[in-house]
């Protein structure tokens, strides 16, 4: 096999990129200011270099239009590769689009499946009571038939004899009421009263008489009504205990359903007769009494409540689940939580004067004072000249008075916090103890959403007559708040409520009520 000299092998490689050079000389001669020397003219020419100057241009002709042809092609790449570039971060960011929409699609999926099966869950255990009670309905209606005809063979002797009069028989369930029949006793130790219904005995008398009228009923010619003190007794010690309902059935000697009942029956009662009466925000006479019993420990002046704000869980809801979702709960207990808020505004004795209750659990402290009532008669000016403590999850408005909130606070604003932290501190205390003492709001219950807020503004007036009547709670029962508070966004809302707190905060350091813990 024969190979080419080298020579040319490397001719061609020359030719081929002779292009280039050309073309970058042609570019600075057209960028050179000076213009090129004439050409000659033919005439002037031999023949011979006539033939030879005619194949150089053909060949010049030839070179240029490579060149231009080369630089298009060039041009074509270079557009192609831009092209290729913007398709290709399009794409990528469809990519993560589509991904971040897959993530939010499974979070979601996740959570409705885990509420389905909390829902399931809670259908299972119904229907279980429900076979429960079934099966045991079954048993003593066969027991009952059989002691049925017995008894019929009796009043048919007894026709016979005598032709007497028949009497008319109902077939009831036949449960014990020891334990409550117990309790009802004189003879019961007023300690272990205490324990069970949260209150002394005479507290307990006071309530019943109050509601004997509202809950009262008349005895029918199949039963006897169930006594009013009965009555009462289901539904404060089912809210004491938080209990499921079949306790309180074997409780009482009453049926489940009945028990249920009774507790939204006396719950209502509570609130229609005995809110207004113990529930009630303080008129002239009283607000100038609380705010001067605010102002003697703290020095702040015009305190006329201390506000809190905190969570009651909750069985998940059928409808608008998230709104109720609490994920600060939910991370916090690595368990999936829902909840709604119970905001409250109380006296120096930690006594409720205004309560907001069944906002979503998804809420903030100042979407939940938003929609208060307590805004709104904010609003038409019934707050005018009168401070509510409220703690950092609340904005600095020209009624609501915060702690500051900022980094690098000075030793005025240090003293300021200090002391509004102490009336703060006492609906904090309020709100534990009407956890502690009623144990159904520390835990989900079976009550429906619509019926949860009668049952909890219950628990609240009962707070009230237990603070008012120096009812002691027991040792041990007291409830640790776990709420979080979320500084809003926009912390302050009215620069003259800005300057007022200032000057507060300079009184209380430059008067001598700011005390020296802060140092």
């Amino acid at each position: 096999m024969n190979s080419c000299p080298a020579a040319d092998t490397t001719q061609p490689v020359l030719e081929d990129f002779s292009f280039y050079i050309s073309f970058l000389q042609d570019s600075s001669a057209t960028a050179s200011p000076s213009p090129p020397p004439p050409p000659p003219s033919p005439s002037d020419m031999p023949k011979g270099r006539r033939r030879r100057d005619t194949g150089a241009a053909a060949a010049g002709n030839e070179r240029r239009r490579k060149r231009r042809t080369i630089a298009n092609l060039l041009t074509s790449m270079a557009s192609i590769d831009v092209q290729h570039d913007s398709q290709r971060r399009e794409s990528d960011y469809d990519c993560e689009l589509s991904l971040e929409e897959n993530h939010h699609q499974e979070a979601e999926a996740v959570l409705d499946h885990c509420c389905r099966l909390e829902e399931r869950l809670s259908a299972l255990e119904y229907d279980a009571g429900t076979l429960r009670s079934k099966r045991v309905r079954l048993t003593a209606s066969a027991s009952a038939a059989s002691a049925s005809a017995e008894g019929e063979g009796e009043a048919d002797a007894t026709r016979g004899i005598g032709g007497g009069h028949q009497q008319r028989r109902l077939w009831v369930k036949d449960r014990s009421q020891a334990w409550w029949d117990r309790c009802n006793h004189p003879d019961f130790p007023e300690a272990e009263f205490r324990l069970a219904f949260r209150m002394g005995r005479a507290t307990f008398d006071m309530i019943c008489e109050e509601l004997g009228s509202a809950v009262a009923k008349e005895d029918t010619m199949l039963r006897a009504a169930i006594p009013v003190r009965q009555r009462v007794a289901v539904c404060i010690w089912r809210l004491a205990t938080g209990e499921p309902l079949r306790l309180v059935s074997k409780r009482f000697g009453l049926g489940i359903s009945t028990c249920h009942k009774l507790v939204l029956e006396v719950c209502n009662a509570i609130k229609t007769l005995l809110m207004p009466r113990f529930l009630q925000w303080p008129d002239d006479d009283d607000a100038t009494q609380v705010k001067s019993r605010f102002e003697a420990p703290s020095g702040i002046p015009n305190v006329i409540g201390s506000m809190y704000t905190t969570h009651i869980p909750i069985i998940a809801p059928k409808v608008s689940v998230a709104s109720y979702f609490n994920r600060r709960h939910t991370e916090r207990n690595q368990k999936t939580s829902y909840s709604i808020t119970v905001q409250g505004v109380v006296d120096p004795d930690g006594v409720f004067t205004d309560v907001c209750i069944g906002w979503p659990g998804s809420m903030h402290d100042d979407q939940v004072l938003e929609e208060s009532a307590l805004y709104r008669r904010a609003a038409t000016g019934m707050l005018k000249n009168t401070w509510i403590v409220g703690s950092s999850g609340y904005p600095l408005m020209d009624w609501v008075l915060v702690p500051y909130t900022h980094r690098n606070l000075t030793w005025t604003q240090h003293a300021f916090n200090e002391k509004i932290g102490e009336v703060q501190r006492i609906a904090r205390e309020a709100f534990a103890r009407l956890k502690g003492r009623w144990t159904c709001l520390q835990k989900r219950t079976e009550v429906k959403l619509l019926d949860l807020p009668v049952v909890i503004g219950a628990c609240c007036v009962l707070h009230n007559i237990c603070e008012r009547r120096k009812e002691e709670m027991e040792s041990g029962i007291e409830c640790e708040l776990a709420d979080d508070e979320m500084v809003p966004e926009n912390s302050i809302r009215s620069v003259s409520a800005s300057q007022a707190r200032d000057n507060i905060a300079h009184n209380l350091l430059h008067r001598g009520h700011a005390g020296t813990a802060f140092f």
